[in-house]
């Protein structure tokens, strides 16, 4: 395998060639020297990447499903429309409680406004969103132009914030900050750990938490919300799929912060314990195995003989209604094998849901991960300098004179330190198979590439880069957005998972797509000719 991927490097011009040689890695065996993989590195100009930006990071992510703010784009609408329109989060709301998602609010900046700026602009969107929607909190996200053209949206968020009366935040998020998405959802954090968290005081339940790096895409936070409230916690706020910002008011009086995906929420997790003395624990509700796994941590946590027996008696009744129709699609995927390439952490998630079907995974990799997204938290203290920090705000977090406490004794942190992974993940690599790929900020000439070695029969990808494997005849679930289904998370979604994957690999379509390396004959220098 080594040498078929230098012979793919090799095309690249030398100094292209040792750095993308860094980015991609075979998992070896265990060794008393772990293997290390180049991450959080800008992308090589010119080359396609499939990543995000910054303010896709920020808006996109994290503010955007937000659905009580009005989330205000101040740039083209092009970047406004590409967070809105493509995401899928979904907002359920009771009463006469705003939902504010199925509005892509933008200041729809244009080249005049480019030239004399756009502040005008931007005051002019305010008030209009003030007038029609009444909302308690604006939320303004700036692109590439704004930055470059110098629109000072501090300014304009103070004098909305005194003219109207209500909460005005500014995200100076510009696209090109950072070195791709990771650095909008850090600049997300700052602002809610600075200017929301810790600003209500509800009371809370016997159990209670929030729930970290869940975006609701396709319902999956409803489900995960589910099954949770079905055992007895008390979510006292999401982070952020169908959250609002009232809620977020009162996270830092939960007991425990829940995390599901690391790389967009890990800031604000280990704020939160600074800040506040709210350990975090890392889950992952993807997957029936890692399902049961992480709802018994969360009941090792808080050492409650009833809320184990009770999450015993869910696990056990939840599974014995999939286990059936289960059973029946892994007949179907059985053997199969799967490459992915996902942000967030879905490339290490979905690993253990395919898992669960029978389907070995070839290859993953993520577009805009850090190192101890692959490699564990441990690598932490060995990087020298984080990427983002010539741009992005480095909060000096420390404890909350009103409201921070110890949950857990010194005794009982290490009692459990071993049995549950406490203010720690360690990473995708670590379950990887032997002989499998681990690959970092994949672009479109590798995806090509890497998909005529290896042959998937599933690629799971976003929507950049879905129909690059369509048109190989490689049938690619998209999932950013679930390609309208979902949800995907706990019992209930692992089923409509495994439906969507059966039915996708047994379809006869991909049987008339024939790629080029299939008919042409193998070019000098190429890796393969016919399957």
């Amino acid at each position: 395998m080594k040498d078929k991927l230098n012979k793919m490097l090799e095309k690249y011009p030398a100094a292209v060639f040792k750095n993308r040689k860094e980015h991609i890695i075979v998992k070896e065996a265990d060794s008393e020297q772990p293997q290390s993989i180049t991450a959080n590195t800008r992308t090589v100009p010119g080359i396609i990447t499939n990543r995000g930006c910054c303010y896709a990071g920020c808006k996109g992510v994290v503010l955007g499903p937000l659905r009580d703010a009005v989330v205000l784009t101040h740039g083209p609408i092009g970047c406004g429309y590409y967070t809105w329109g493509t995401r899928r989060n979904k907002g359920r709301t009771e009463g006469d409680e705003l939902n504010l998602l199925n509005y892509c609010f933008s200041t729809d900046l244009q080249e005049g406004d480019i030239v004399f700026g756009g502040e005008k602009k931007l005051r002019q969107a305010i008030t209009e969103a003030v007038e029609i929607f009444k909302p308690k909190s604006i939320m303004i996200c700036s692109t590439c132009p704004v930055g470059l053209i110098g629109d000072d949206i501090n300014a304009v968020a103070n004098w909305a914030q005194k003219e109207y009366g209500i909460q005005v935040l500014a995200f100076s998020c510009e696209g090109y900050k950072g070195v791709s998405q990771s650095g909008g959802h850090h600049i997300a954090n700052n602002g809610l750990i600075k200017h929301i968290i810790g600003t209500g005081e509800r009371a809370v339940g016997k159990y209670s938490i929030n729930l970290l790096g869940e975006y609701n895409i396709g319902g999956d936070g409803w489900e995960i919300e589910r099954v949770l409230k079905k055992i007895g916690y008390d979510i006292v706020s999401v982070m952020t799929g169908n959250g609002t910002v009232e809620e977020l008011k009162n996270a830092h009086m939960a007991q425990l912060n829940v995390v599901q995906c690391h790389r967009s929420i890990n800031y604000i997790g280990e704020m939160m314990q600074t800040k506040y003395g709210t350990d975090w624990i890392k889950v992952n509700f993807i997957g029936i195995k890692s399902t049961m796994k992480s709802l018994r941590d969360m009941a090792v946590y808080f050492d409650d003989p009833d809320l184990m027996a009770r999450t015993e008696e869910v696990i056990a009744e939840e599974f014995s209604e999939i286990a059936p129709i289960m059973e029946e699609y892994k007949k179907i995927c059985q053997g199969k094998t799967a490459a992915l390439f996902v942000g967030g952490s879905r490339a290490h998630h979905y690993q253990l849901l395919l898992e669960d079907l029978g389907v070995e995974t070839v290859l993953a990799g993520y577009e805009f991960a850090h190192r101890d997204d692959y490699e564990g938290r441990e690598v932490l203290s060995t990087i020298k300098e984080d990427a983002d920090s010539k741009n992005i705000e480095s909060l000096d977090i420390e404890p909350d004179s009103t409201h921070y406490r110890v949950v857990l004794s010194q005794e009982r942190l290490e009692k459990i330190k071993d049995q549950i992974p406490l203010n720690y993940y360690e990473g995708m690599m670590k379950q990887m198979k032997n002989g499998s790929l681990v690959v970092d900020d994949l672009n479109h000439f590798e995806t090509e590439e890497l998909l005529k070695i290896l042959k998937p029969d599933i690629f799971c990808s976003g929507i950049k880069d879905k129909y690059v494997a369509h048109k190989a005849g490689i049938f690619s679930k998209q999932l950013h957005s679930y390609d309208y289904s979902g949800p995907y998370a706990g019992f209930k979604g692992a089923v409509n998972f495994a439906r969507d994957i059966a039915m996708g690999i047994t379809t006869p379509s991909w049987k008339y797509v024939i790629p080029p390396w299939k008919t042409q004959p193998m070019l000098e220098g190429s890796l393969i000719g016919g399957k």
